[in-house]
């Protein structure tokens, strides 16, 4: 199934600007709707387990907004509802969005100098067939030391406080203390192309 194509409709199951920015980017015409999770109430001894569990849970919590509305029972082409979370891994530690501040400074802290990862996850779910499927995918980021003043700006600006361990590789203050990212920026900023594009052709 090729980008572009109209035999089937796209819900991009997220409020994140960059997510929707990558959709766009792949070729893709979407609406957006998300749903409110209990984030902290979705537990897992494994990240990668819980990366695809959240996605999942934002996926059923879209799909039973739009059963209580009936808004995709009558059409008569398939809709693809695409879901997505994303995590940083630390030292071994899950770091979800920073609490505050406080927190969004030691989280920068750590990473300077050292390396974070990233788990992004995919959930694509056909709304006419029931085809539902997750994975994830990984990507290490190594850092150069990142200067206080830096750091401090960041935090002030605020943008930090709404990612995932306040991990924002492409923002340009940031950009030039980037040493190395193995594998792609498109999954640090929430939606792995080539991941989400292999689901989409699945689900069709």
């Amino acid at each position: 199934m090729e980008a572009n194509s109209s035999s089937f409709k796209i819900i991009l199951g997220s409020s994140s600007v960059a997510r929707r920015k990558i959709l766009s980017e792949m070729g893709y015409e979407f609406t957006v709707m998300s749903a409110d999770i209990d984030e902290k109430a979705i537990r897992k001894e494994k990240p990668e387990e819980l990366v695809v569990a959240l996605a999942e849970a934002k996926a059923e919590a879209i799909i039973s907004n739009l059963q209580k509305n009936h808004t995709h029972e009558e059409e008569a082409d398939p809709t693809i509802l695409i879901a997505a979370d994303t995590v940083v891994i630390y030292e071994g530690v899950i770091r979800e969005k920073p609490a505050g501040k406080e927190e969004a400074r030691q989280f920068m802290k750590d990473y300077s100098g050292g390396h974070a990862a990233t788990l992004g996850s995919v959930f694509v779910t056909n709304l006419k067939t029931g085809f539902r499927k997750g994975e994830w995918d990984r990507v290490e980021i190594f850092f150069h030391e990142i200067p206080d003043e830096v750091i401090d700006k960041l935090v002030e600006e605020g943008n930090v406080l709404n990612v995932a361990g306040g991990l924002i590789i492409e923002h340009p203050f940031i950009l030039p203390y980037v040493k190395k990212v193995v594998g792609t920026t498109d999954s640090v900023m929430g939606l792995p192309k080539a991941l989400t594009e292999r689901l989409l052709k699945e689900a069709i």
